[in-house]
Formats: C-alpha cells, sequence, structure tokens
C-alpha cells in the first residue's frame, strides 16, 4: 500500500517507517495519523517483520507535535474522535507484539513525543530535543503521554515537564531515562538498524508474549 505522508521499507527484517513530512517538521496531522495506524496493521500481518524502527525525515524533527491548526478547529464532539484515534493509534503500537524501536533525530514534541513514548525503546541523535508543551496552548497532552511519562521517567519529573511544558536535551533526557542512548546524527539510523538486528536474532515468541 502506497502512503502519502510515511515512507516504508523492510531491512534485514526489519520495518523502517519514517515520517515524511520534513517540510513542516513531520507534524502528525489526523491523515498521518491514520496512515500511521493502517501500516501498524500491517506490519502485524506480516511474518517477514520482526522489529520496527521508527524516525522522521530530515535532520530537524522526528516529529514536533500534532497539526495545532486541525487541533484548533476541532468541536468538543470532534475532538474526542480525534483524540481517540490517536490513542488507538499509539496503543497499536505499544501492543505490536515486535519491538519499535523510535530513532529520534531533531524536535520531538508534543504529539511527537507520545509518538517515541509508545515505542518500546528510544535513541536519540545529539541534536533531539523533547517536551510537551501542550500547556502553553492551554491543554495537556491528549495521546497518552500523562501516563507513559511519568512510567518513564517517574512520576514527579513528569509532572514538572508537563506542568512547566519543558523542553530538555537528548543528555537531560537520557539522564532521567527517556532515552536509553544518544549517538551522532549521521549514525543514528545505522545504531537504530544494528540494534534492530540484534534483537531480531532473538527469540521473536519471546517478546511477542
Amino acid at each position: 500500500m502506497a502512503y502519502k505522508n510515511l515512507l516504508y521499507e523492510i531491512k534485514e527484517k526489519t520495518g523502517i517507517i519514517t515520517i515524511n513530512r520534513p517540510q513542516v517538521l513531520n507534524v502528525l496531522n489526523a491523515e498521518t495519523v491514520e496512515e500511521l495506524a493502517s501500516l501498524i496493521e500491517e506490519i502485524k500481518s506480516d511474518p517477514s517483520v520482526l522489529t520496527v524502527i521508527i524516525t522522521g525525515a530530515g535532520d530537524r524533527a522526528f516529529a514536533a507535535g500534532a497539526d495545532i491548526k486541525e487541533i484548533m478547529a476541532l468541536t468538543p464532539s470532534s475532538a474526542q474522535a480525534y483524540l481517540r484515534r490517536g490513542h488507538d493509534m499509539l496503543n497499536s503500537i505499544e501492543m505490536l507484539g515486535k519491538p519499535v524501536i523510535a530513532a529520534i533525530n531533531g524536535f520531538c514534541l508534543g504529539g511527537g513525543c507520545e509518538l517515541a513514548l509508545a515505542c518500546h525503546i528510544r535513541i536519540a541523535s545529539q541534536n533531539a530535543s523533547f517536551g510537551l508543551p501542550e500547556i502553553n496552548l492551554g491543554i495537556i497532552p491528549g495521546y497518552g503521554g500523562t501516563l507513559r511519562l511519568p512510567r518513564t521517567v517517574g512520576r514527579g519529573k513528569a509532572l514538572e515537564m508537563i506542568l512547566t511544558g519543558e523542553i530538555i536535551s537528548s543528555t537531560e533526557a537520557q539522564r532521567i531515562s527517556l532515552v536509553t542512548r544518544i549517538v551522532k546524527q549521521e549514525t543514528l539510523m545505522s545504531e537504530a538498524q544494528m540494534l534492530a538486528g540484534t534483537i531480531s536474532k532473538r527469540g521473536p515468541v519471546v517478546y511477542a508474549h
């Protein structure tokens, strides 16, 4: 299946998903969320794919958040459906049954940070930055970040990030265990692929359950 906002390829049993909207910092609009949901279902049923990498096109952003223009145009009823679809898509990543690695380059903010949190392992380039700045718009993270961030970094630090909208560096993200390793921008994908390859050689039945 062809996708408008995503690139997808399989390399050595690893499915590589690239959010391909670099002109808008890979912002997650509704169409992109739908495409991600569809692609994750495709991967789930493909026995040739044992691991997955999600990354963003270009070197400026993994995903710089949700589409603010879309959010501001929502009505109360349409907002509920919009958020539910995002929740369902991220849940499908978390429950895929195949290890998903976020290879994070540049901005990883808002919905983009929530996407990374749904992945099982996160590695970042030196220029990556992280945050949930929704508070600056008078809203809270809507894709499950208020649950996944505390589970990852602890309740206190999560509350601090959510309530202040603080943007942190990759170094700080590693210190609080938001990411497991930091690599050079130019080696990010090769490092992610090596990690995925190592995992693929282990027991898929184990990590599927």
